[in-house]
């Protein structure tokens, strides 16, 4: 059995011939192939032409993959069946199915944060080796972000959804007699905030509750809150996490971002303490508020025909800090939805195709401008589609872009989930006044020991070794160890 399927690959390998010769030509000239290129390996590969894929994905985003289905299945004959779940249920589901055996799909779109734990929970099949895979990969060339496409050096992942962190600010409140009189009291100009402390600055500023007008929307919600708190500590020099896996996180840099937080929270909406995704978007839509965070699917909500905010607000990436006299900003990848194949999948090598079908760059654009759902660019290819800017404003793709390209990457580590949660359990309660900050942060020191214990640290610190090379240069440069 082991001889005659080893045979089988061979052969199957061998029969692509003209099917792969021009992705390979596309990928030598520069190119990426076209969905036609990769639409042809059903064929090639002699997968059927009348059959179908089961596909599991977070709700609001199967208006971007429902087009791009319709695609595939005129091109394929294959059906592309969708299931949409709450965004925070598409874990549990893998889970519960990888648990009980059930083949349940053949793909899905969890976050790519999410991809280190179904690996080891064995919910993903790896790509690499599976038919056609390497001739594939090339069609991933222009992509800006794939740092989370991979774990222990196998590929699990094809992202499709560009979520680097992004800032807003309602132009409403830039006016001449304001910007004269903030100039006057600080003596700086009213811009966007190149650092922490100037965003906090204009926050308190702006926040005059008395007169319905609100400093800032960040996220307080405890399911939220560790994504800012990483940012801050981040610009402030200090990586998390020595080389050895020791924390780095209750000392002064630490502390300090974690009370810069709590200090900032007197200057936002009230509803800032509680608000979720949608909750966000909807009280930010009333005008009245000056800053937020969020992603390009907040854009495509604030920007949409009809919206009081649509041209009206002004963009920045996340806030930096000084380190030394340089400017430190780290731009954040805290999200997005990636393609993976489910270990329990009878078809891997075409939900595989599919998954390439759906990122290249004509499909993956395709999906992007769709107005009602969550994609946001990812490949340097987006970034000049009119349909795209149509959606997301020049002047926001050109800020998005350059975070996307100089964005440091989430803890893409081994019980990242655990690993966050007592990060954003410790932090919610610090901004609570529950505990100390100094003493908050203590604790997640403990319990990140603990979990690097439970996995291992020398497989640890090979996994945060490479993770860390692949930091941006500019961060590389000016983090340090203590």
């Amino acid at each position: 059995m082991n001889k005659g399927s080893g045979h089988c690959q061979k052969s199957r390998r061998w029969v692509l011939g003209a099917g792969l010769a021009s992705i390979a030509g596309a990928a030598s000239a520069g190119g990426a192939a076209s969905h036609h290129d990769i639409a042809g390996l059903v064929q090639s590969l002699g997968l059927g032409t009348d059959g179908y894929l089961r596909i599991l994905l977070p709700a609001g985003s199967g208006a971007n993959v429902a087009p791009v289905a319709e695609q595939f299945r005129h091109l394929t004959g294959i059906e592309i069946r969708i299931t949409e779940v709450p965004v925070d249920d598409v874990d549990v589901q893998l889970a519960l199915d990888n648990l009980s055996g059930t083949q349940t799909f053949d793909l899905a779109l969890p976050a790519t944060f999410s991809i280190p734990d179904l690996v080891e929970d064995g919910v993903l099949a790896p790509l690499d080796g599976m038919a056609a895979y390497d001739e594939i990969l090339a069609s991933r060339q222009t992509s800006l972000f794939t740092t989370g496409d991979t774990f222990d050096g196998a590929n699990y992942g094809f992202q499709t959804d560009g979520d680097a962190y992004v800032m807003f600010y309602n132009t409403d409140f830039w006016d001449a007699a304001q910007a004269r009189r903030y100039e006057d009291r600080f003596g700086a100009p009213l811009r966007v905030p190149q650092t922490w402390a100037e965003l906090d600055q204009q926050m308190l500023w702006f926040h005059r509750p008395d007169q319905g007008q609100f400093g800032g929307m960040l996220f307080r919600n405890p399911n939220y809150v560790a994504w800012e708190w990483w940012i801050r500590f981040h610009a402030r020099g200090i990586w998390p996490l020595a080389p050895n896996m020791t924390p780095q996180l209750a000392n002064d840099a630490g502390v300090g971002a974690l009370e810069d937080m709590i200090r900032a929270s007197d200057f936002l909406a009230p509803e800032a303490a509680n608000a979720g995704l949608f909750d966000n978007w909807n009280r930010y839509a009333h005008g009245d508020v000056y800053a937020n965070v969020g992603w390009g699917g907040s854009q495509k909500f604030f920007n949409k025909p009809g919206s009081g905010l649509r041209g009206k607000l002004a963009f920045g990436k996340t806030p930096g800090g000084l380190v030394g006299d340089q400017l430190l900003t780290t731009p954040y990848f805290n999200w997005g939805w990636n393609y993976v194949v489910l270990a329990g999948s009878s078809k891997p090598d075409l939900a595989l195709i599919f998954a390439a079908f759906a990122t290249c760059p004509d499909m993956s654009t395709l999906a992007v401008r769709q107005q009602d759902g969550f994609f946001d660019p990812f490949r340097a290819e987006h970034y000049a589609d009119p349909g795209i800017i149509d959606a997301y404003s020049s002047a926001f793709l050109d800020v998005h872009q350059e975070s996307m390209e100089t964005a440091i990457p989430d803890l893409y580590l081994a019980r990242q989930g655990e690993y966050f949660l007592s990060l954003s359990k410790w932090i919610a309660r610090a901004l609570n006044g529950l505990t100390a900050p100094d003493v908050a942060l203590a604790r997640v020191e403990q319990q990140w020991n603990i979990i690097t214990a439970q996995v291992g640290r020398d497989k640890q610190i090979q996994r945060w070794g490479a993770l860390r090379s692949k930091y941006p240069t500019h961060a590389r440069r000016l983090l340090v160890d203590l």
